[in-house]
């Protein structure tokens, strides 16, 4: 037996990977879990999924929480499950197992034998019809990833733009700054210690008592001073 993989992935930090991990470990407790945190729609830029698909090995298992953290784009998921598939490597869906590679390889195995009479003609149009349906099926389950996807962002249009003509703020106003708790510590100490806010600090001795860069340094002093 090869080794198992879990492969978990998120693409806002709305979403929780340990939920998908621990679906991993209750079904598959020896896996390897590798998580991946990523925004966009297309594979070029998941390291983490690269690495994996050239680290897999004939026999290997990659499992998935669901389809759709195997890719949103229904064509470019089959090509990489047709792709794997003929490359030895077991794919599992743990929301989706009618499209398991498993039950891939089960539909090509019912192949009907054939006689070697003209009956053949029959029975390899039947055949070809019993692995068509078991691709149909797995395009299915892309395509069923993908349109939820393009649901929800349409979902999140709609709200957002319901809530703006409600006259809710969406995002942050403009001309508006967004300070972490160490830029207002930084701003405290220019504020209280710099020259040009009546302190006795150089610029050069701010910026080490605050501990920030050159440009950072310039960059709040000048909101401090739109700010007076």
């Amino acid at each position: 037996m090869g080794r198992r993989y879990g492969y978990c992935r998120i693409s806002t930090g709305r979403q929780n990977i340990e939920r998908q991990e621990r679906n991993i470990k209750a079904a598959f407790t020896d896996a390897v879990v590798v998580r991946e945190v990523y925004t966009g729609t297309r594979f070029q830029g998941r390291k983490e999924l690269e690495k994996l698909l050239e680290k897999v090995q004939p026999g290997d298992t990659i499992i998935f929480d669901s389809v759709s953290r195997m890719s949103r784009d229904a064509e470019e998921g089959f090509q990489l499950y047709e792709a794997l598939f003929q490359r030895g490597v077991s794919l599992v869906f743990l929301k989706e197992p009618h499209i398991d590679t498993e039950t891939y390889r089960k539909a090509m195995a019912s192949q009907v034998e054939l006689t070697g009479e003209k009956v053949d003609l029959i029975l390899e149009g039947v055949n070809r019809y019993l692995m068509e349906l078991a691709r149909e099926q797995i395009r299915i389950a892309f395509g069923q990833a993908e349109k939820e996807v393009s649901d929800l962002h349409q979902r999140t249009r709609e709200g957002m733009e319901t809530a703006r003509l409600n006259g809710k703020q969406i995002g942050q106003p403009k001309g508006a700054t967004y300070e972490t708790r160490k830029s207002k510590a930084a701003k405290a100490i220019i504020r209280r210690h710099n020259k040009s806010f009546g302190g006795s600090l150089t610029d050069m001795e701010t910026m080490r008592q605050a501990g920030i860069s050159r440009k950072s340094f310039y960059k709040y002093k000048r909101e401090l001073r739109e700010g007076m």
